[in-house]
C-alpha cells in the first residue's frame, strides 16, 4: 500500500515537472517577448482577484494561446513567471506598449520578511507629448538574481498582449529603432499626401482626394494603434471615440477610392448597386461607438471590416477578370494587404512568430500598398492618355471617312437639290398665297371680335346717355316756363319804372308776382339747373370711359392707373349689369404703370363681361357677385377677379385660351375673345392664371410687371 501511494505522488511531481514553465533569463544586450514557455496565466472575468487572493487560492494554468491574450469576457488577466537577471544592473525594464491597456502592474513577495511589493506603470516620456505612451514597469532585481513575480494585465480591447522585457540598456536601442522605422513610414505618409493632393488639384480627378483621405487617416489609425497621441488626448476618449471614428473614416475612404478609381457606375450598373451597401454598413459600427460601448465597437467594426476586404477583393478580381486595366494594381495591391493582415492573425495565434518583422508586418505592407496604389493612379492617367489618343485616331478615321462620303454625297445632292429647288419655288408659291389669305382671315376675325364687342359698347353707350340727355330734356321745358314768368315779371317792373305816375301798373305787378309764388320759381329754376349740370357731368363721364375704352390700337407705352381703367370699364358695362349682381371692387393704392392702356381696358372688359354671364346662365341667383381686387407687390401688381358663376370643367379650361374655342351657342360668340386677352397680357409681358371649378365659379388672376418699357 505505502508503495502504490510512494509511486502516485511520484506520478505527480513528474507531471508538474513536465507543466513547469522555463526560466526567463535576460543578458545584457537582451530583448524577450515572453511567450506561454515563461509564463502561466490565471483568468480573473470579474476583475475582483487582489494580488493577496491571488497568492492564496490562485491556480495558474497553461495558457492556450502563444502570447497572454484578454478576451471580451476576461478583461484581467493575472500572468506568474521566474526571472533571472544575467545584467550588470539591479533593474529589468518590463513593457508594454499597446495604448489600449488599461493597467499594467507588477507584484513580488521579498523572501526574507514575505512582504508584497507593487511597482506600477510609467510612462517615461510623459514630457514628451509628441512621442507615444509606454507602459514600463522598472522590476528591481539584483543581479545573477531569480525572481518570481505576477503581472496584471487589464484592457477592455479583446487581443493579444505583447510582454517585453529588456536588459536595461537595449530598451532605450529598442524603442529609438521602433520609432524610427515608424517616423520613416509616416514620412512616407506625409509624402504620398502632399503627392496626390498635388495630382488632385491638376487633374481634378476625384480619385485622388478619395485616396489622399484613406492615406491620413490610415498614418492617423496606425499612430493611435501604437501609442502616438495618448498623451495629446485623454486616453478613454481616445480609444472608446477618437480611433473607432478614424477607423470608419478609413474604411469609407476606401470604399469611395474604390468606387471612383474602378468607375464601378460605368463598369457595372448592378455591380455598383449593391456596392452601395457597404456605405450602409457601417452606419452600424457608427452608432455602436456613440453608445460608448468600448468591447462592442471594435467587435462591430472587425466585422465590417472583414466583410468589406472580402467585398473589395471580389469585385477588385472580377473586374480584372473582365479585362479592366486598373483593376490589376488595385487587387496586387489589396491582396498583399489582406495577406498582411492573415499573417497578423496567424502571428496572434501562434501559427507564425511574434518579432520585430511579424509585429509591424501590416505597417510594411500599408507602405507597399500605398506605393501600389500611387502606381495605379499615375498608370490610370496613362489609362485615360491611351484612351484619349485611341478616341482621337478612331475621330479623325471617321471624319475622314465622313469627308468621303460626303464628297460623292454632295455631287448627288447637288442634283437632287436643282429638282427639289423647282418644287419648292411652285410650293412657295402656293404658300405665299395661303399665308396671305390665313392673315387676312385672321385680321377680318380680329376686327370681326373687335366690332362684337363695339356692338355690345355702343349699346351701353346708347343707354347710359339716353338717361342723362332725356334728364335733361325733360328739364328744359319747365325750365322755360319759369323764366317766361320771371321775364313777364321784370317787364312789368320795367313798365312801373317808366310809367310811375300810372297807379294800376302797381296793382297788376303785385299781382302777377303773387300768382308766380317767385320763391317757388327760385328754386326750381336752381333745381333744374343742378339736374341738367348733373346729367352734364354722366354725359361726361360716359364719354372719358369712352375714349378710354377705345384706345385699343395705341403702339407706344402709357402710364396709366389701373384702378382707374377698372372703374371706366364697369362705368361701359352698367347697364348691362342685373340687378342680383353686386359689383365689388377692393383696390390697392397702386402708382401708374407703363402699359398699353385701351388693350387692358379690352382684357379687363372681356373678363368682367365673361363673368357677368356665367352667372347670367345659373338657373337660380342668390348672393351673386363679381370681386375684384388688385395688388401691390415690390415687382409686380395682381387684378383678381372672382366671380360666382357656373364655373369651368377641367377640359374647358385647359381650352379657354385658344382662338376660336367658345362654349357658347352657335352666333353667340367667335371664340377669339380669351385668344386675345392671352395675347395682350403676353405683349405685357405678364401672366394669368385661372383656378375654376364647375358648379363654384372663376377666380382669374392677372400679374402685370411694373419694369415695362
Amino acid at each position: 500500500m505505502k508503495k502504490r501511494l510512494f509511486l502516485f505522488v511520484l506520478l505527480i511531481k513528474s507531471l508538474v515537472s513536465l507543466a513547469a514553465t522555463d526560466t526567463l533569463i535576460i543578458h545584457e544586450g537582451d530583448t524577450k517577448l515572453i511567450n506561454k514557455r515563461y509564463f502561466k496565466e490565471l483568468e480573473n472575468p470579474r476583475s475582483s482577484l487582489t494580488i493577496q487572493d491571488v497568492l492564496k487560492d490562485g491556480v495558474f494554468t497553461e495558457s492556450s494561446s502563444v502570447l497572454p491574450r484578454l478576451k471580451i469576457l476576461n478583461p484581467v488577466i493575472w500572468l506568474k513567471l521566474v526571472l533571472l537577471n544575467k545584467t550588470t544592473q539591479p533593474f529589468i525594464p518590463v513593457t508594454i506598449s499597446a495604448s489600449v491597456i488599461d493597467h499594467f502592474d507588477l507584484y513580488f513577495v521579498e523572501k526574507n520578511n514575505n512582504k508584497i511589493t507593487h511597482i506600477p506603470a510609467q510612462s517615461p516620456l510623459s514630457s514628451n507629448r509628441l512621442l507615444p505612451a509606454i507602459h514600463l514597469i522598472n522590476c528591481t532585481i539584483l543581479p545573477d538574481s531569480a525572481r518570481t513575480i505576477y503581472l496584471r494585465v487589464q484592457s477592455n480591447a479583446p487581443d493579444i498582449v505583447p510582454i517585453e522585457f529588456h536588459s536595461a540598456g537595449n530598451f532605450w536601442e529598442k524603442f529609438i529603432a521602433k520609432n524610427t522605422a515608424f517616423s520613416i513610414f509616416m514620412g512616407i505618409v506625409a509624402i504620398m499626401v502632399l503627392y496626390n493632393l498635388l495630382l488632385y488639384f491638376t487633374v481634378k480627378d476625384k480619385s485622388y482626394l478619395y485616396y489622399v483621405s484613406y492615406i491620413l487617416f490610415l498614418g492617423i489609425t496606425q499612430s493611435t494603434i501604437r501609442g502616438y497621441g495618448s498623451t495629446l488626448i485623454d486616453p478613454i476618449f481616445l480609444n472608446t471615440y477618437f480611433t473607432p471614428l478614424c477607423r470608419i473614416i478609413l474604411w469609407l475612404s476606401i470604399i469611395l477610392f474604390v468606387n471612383e478609381f474602378l468607375q464601378l457606375k460605368q463598369q457595372n450598373r448592378q455591380l455598383h448597386k449593391y456596392y452601395f451597401l457597404l456605405y450602409i454598413l457601417y452606419a452600424v459600427p457608427l452608432g455602436v461607438v456613440a453608445t460608448g460601448n468600448f468591447v462592442a465597437t471594435y467587435t462591430v467594426l472587425s466585422a465590417c471590416a472583414t466583410i468589406s476586404s472580402i467585398a473589395l477583393l471580389i469585385t477588385g478580381v472580377w473586374l480584372y477578370l473582365k479585362g479592366y486595366r486598373p483593376a490589376k494594381f488595385f487587387m496586387f495591391g489589396w491582396a498583399l494587404f489582406l495577406t498582411s493582415v492573415l499573417f497578423s492573425i496567424a502571428r496572434n495565434k501562434g501559427y507564425v512568430p511574434y518579432n520585430d518583422f511579424t509585429s509591424n508586418l501590416i505597417l510594411y505592407s500599408s507602405v507597399i500598398e500605398i506605393v501600389m496604389f500611387s502606381l495605379a493612379l499615375a498608370d490610370k492617367i496613362n489609362f485615360y492618355r491611351d484612351q484619349n489618343n485611341q478616341s482621337q485616331f478612331l475621330a479623325l478615321k471617321i471624319a475622314r471617312e465622313n469627308e468621303r462620303l460626303i464628297t460623292e454625297q454632295n455631287i448627288a445632292l447637288e442634283t437632287r437639290v436643282l429638282e427639289r429647288t423647282k418644287e419648292l419655288l411652285e410650293s412657295n408659291k402656293n404658300l405665299t398665297g395661303l399665308v396671305k389669305n390665313l392673315r387676312d382671315t385672321q385680321t377680318q376675325l380680329i376686327e370681326t371680335e373687335k366690332m362684337a364687342s363695339l356692338g355690345q359698347l355702343t349699346a351701353g353707350i346708347a343707354h347710359e346717355i339716353n338717361n342723362p340727355i332725356n334728364f335733361v330734356k325733360s328739364n328744359v321745358k319747365p325750365l322755360r316756363l319759369d323764366f317766361n314768368d320771371i321775364f313777364l315779371l321784370l317787364d312789368q317792373y320795367a313798365a312801373i319804372e317808366n310809367e310811375a305816375a300810372d297807379k294800376r301798373l302797381f296793382k297788376a305787378a303785385i299781382d302777377i308776382k303773387q300768382s308766380i309764388d317767385l320763391d317757388f320759381i327760385k328754386t326750381e329754376i336752381t333745381d333744374l339747373l343742378s339736374g341738367i349740370e348733373e346729367g352734364a357731368a354722366r354725359t361726361a363721364e360716359i364719354v372719358q370711359s369712352l375714349r378710354t375704352f377705345s384706345r385699343t390700337d395705341e403702339v407706344e407705352l402709357k402710364p396709366a392707373d389701373i384702378n382707374k381703367s377698372i372703374l371706366s370699364t364697369l362705368i361701359l358695362l352698367r347697364s348691362t349689369i342685373p340687378y342680383y349682381i353686386e359689383i365689388t371692387p377692393v383696390f390697392d393704392k397702386i402708382e401708374p404703370i407703363n402699359c398699353y392702356p385701351g388693350k387692358l381696358n379690352q382684357v379687363f372688359m372681356n373678363i368682367i363681361q365673361n363673368s357677368i354671364q356665367a352667372i347670367m346662365q345659373k338657373k337660380k341667383h342668390h348672393k351673386e357677385s363679381v370681386l375684384i381686387v388688385t395688388k401691390d407687390y415690390p415687382e409686380n401688381i395682381t387684378i383678381e377677379i372672382t366671380d360666382t358663376g357656373i364655373g369651368m370643367t377641367e377640359a374647358v379650361r385647359q381650352k379657354m385660351f385658344d382662338p376660336f374655342f367658345t362654349t357658347k351657342d352657335v352666333g353667340e360668340g367667335t371664340g377669339l375673345g380669351l385668344s386675345i386677352v392671352f395675347g395682350i397680357i403676353e405683349k405685357h409681358q405678364g401672366a394669368i392664371d385661372v383656378k375654376s371649378e364647375k358648379g363654384k365659379g372663376t377666380t382669374i388672376v392677372i400679374m402685370l410687371p411694373k419694369t415695362l418699357g
